[in-house]
């Protein structure tokens, strides 16, 4: 007979995972760190350190999450997005498209909404990327939020066949930036107004 090896394994007991398991709820804690800090100093003077700190972490734990500081702020703008409670659709053209860009507005005129816009902007050619991932991560998505809405619509007739439905996105959103680059205020029934404006000689024949 051959030799009888003795198990020596412990039993009952798991084998420990090489590495730390990640925080829970870390993830959330550094976006919401990088939203306070961007509405306290703004996009360009914010850190990576300082939304570490906050967030109870390390950046190297940040970076471990988000490869630069453009995607770190445009998840936590596109996070912001995500989080407000958004209701079902009503199937009534007006009231959804209403309901969406009050939403807008409210995110819009936040303390850091325009001032992110700005940096934005301001940083196309030094830093396209941030340029990029803020399209694809909050433009793109409220773009196709209304252009549900207006693609449904007009399939149901309430909205005419020939209607622009990438212009009319573009002026429901655009009118907010245009008053606000005015220097004029975004009243709280903008809402309503560029919907009307819009719709009204846009309406369907059923």
């Amino acid at each position: 007979m051959g030799e009888v090896r003795e198990n020596t394994k412990p039993m009952g007991k798991e084998i420990r995972l090489r590495g730390r398991p990640r925080r829970a709820g870390l993830d959330e804690a550094i976006l919401d760190a990088a939203l306070a800090e961007m509405a306290r100093v703004g996009y360009v003077r914010m850190t990576v350190g300082a939304v570490a700190a906050a967030a109870g972490t390390t950046k190297p734990s940040v970076y471990s999450r988000f490869a630069s500081k453009e995607a770190l702020a445009t998840a936590a703008v596109a996070h912001m997005r995500r989080r407000t409670p958004r209701p079902e659709p009503t199937g009534d053209v007006r009231a959804d498209l209403i309901t969406e860009l009050r939403l807008f507005r409210e995110g819009a005129l936040r303390p850091f909404g325009m001032s992110m816009l700005g940096s934005v902007l301001a940083e196309e050619h030094q830093t396209p990327e941030l340029l990029r991932l803020f399209r694809e991560r909050v433009i793109a998505p409220r773009r196709t939020t209304l252009r549900r809405i207006l693609e449904r619509g007009r399939t149901d007739g309430q909205i005419a066949l020939d209607a622009d439905l990438e212009l009319g996105i573009s002026m429901l959103v655009g009118s907010l930036y245009a008053l606000y680059s005015a220097g004029r205020r975004v009243p709280s029934d903008w809402p309503e107004r560029v919907v009307d404006a819009w719709l009204e000689p846009n309406r369907g024949a059923g």
